[in-house]
């Protein structure tokens, strides 16, 4: 058991929409990731995934409405609805998913979908 320093691991790395690995229990990894702009369009079948924002703003862009997270605030999306995660300005967030969870969910995109790293 060892406590984890948020901000010591995002002082590790400078890409964007990588998500890195940096705990885990049960079947689920904690993941954390530096994003800015737009992700794509995408919907995970079998597996509900947990946004939380460190820091900066991330907004999660439904077909239906949008939901703006500040730091200090997460938003659970269920397995199967549709949704892509955006922001205006580099947001530093933290996802809880499940084991194997591929980032790009159903939709296979040659320069977005990739393997988390452990930190």
């Amino acid at each position: 058991m060892e406590k984890v320093d948020l901000a010591e691991k995002f002082a590790r790395f400078s890409e964007q929409w990588k998500p890195k690995i940096v705990g885990s229990f049960d079947d689920y990894h904690v993941k954390v990731a530096k994003v800015q702009g737009e992700f794509i369009w995408h919907s995970h079948h079998d597996e509900d995934e947990l946004f939380m924002v460190v820091d900066g703003r991330l907004t999660i862009h439904f077909r239906d409405r949008d939901v703006e997270l500040v730091p200090g605030e997460f938003l659970v999306v269920p397995k199967g609805v549709e949704h892509k995660p955006s922001a205006a300005e580099e947001c530093q967030i933290l996802m809880i998913e499940r084991k194997g969870t591929v980032n790009t969910g159903d939709m296979e995109n040659s320069s977005m979908t990739v393997q988390p790293e452990i930190l």
